[in-house]
């Protein structure tokens, strides 16, 4: 495991498009047809690293509450499989189906997706208003593993203000976790 910071896409950028294999329902999903008109958060995750595992529970609670307000969440994950088949498209499925993910979890299989959003480590964050421009990207919260239970704070706080019609604080910082396994 490397220890990795996000790299911060520059706020105000237009969410990449895509077309990626949801691991649950078996379909290709695009950005667009997924997308919410209040807001989407697209987290990089995968199911081996202990970053995603700290947050996991807490994730999925956090999806629940936004979801039932008109908030999309996404999960990509863009790991290499040769090398960590763990995280492959059925491991994917059955993690999803684990932990009980109320959002699609989608399979980057050419890394260009990651690539595009300039995405390094699991969680990776992203979040983007109605019209796809990103208002806040970095952690989930001050949480590590070992270190507390994780709370959700900055993600949350960002989602509230972006239900308010408002933009988050431009005080944001990078999420922490392991490398994106690159091919």
């Amino acid at each position: 495991m490397a220890l990795t910071n996000s790299n911060m896409m520059k706020l105000r950028t237009h969410a990449p498009s895509f077309e990626l294999l949801d691991t649950v329902s078996n379909k290709v999903l695009s950005l667009k047809e997924i997308q919410s008109d209040i807001g989407t958060v697209i987290v990089f995750i995968c199911n081996h690293c202990p970053f995603v595992h700290h947050i996991n529970s807490k994730l999925v609670e956090l999806a629940n509450k936004y979801q039932n307000q008109g908030i999309q969440f996404i999960a990509i994950s863009s790991n290499n499989i040769e090398t960590h088949p763990q995280d492959g498209p059925e491991q994917m499925k059955v993690i999803a189906q684990k932990e009980s993910y109320p959002f699609p979890y989608l399979y980057d299989e050419s890394q260009e997706v990651a690539r595009a959003y300039g995405a390094e480590c699991t969680p990776d964050i992203f979040v983007f208003d109605g019209k796809l421009s990103c208002v806040y990207r970095g952690r989930f919260d001050e949480t590590r593993p070992n270190m507390g239970d994780a709370t959700g704070k900055d993600l949350g706080q960002a989602l509230d203000q972006l239900l308010l019609g408002k933009i988050p604080s431009a005080e944001q910082f990078p999420s922490i976790g392991c490398n994106i396994k690159w091919k």
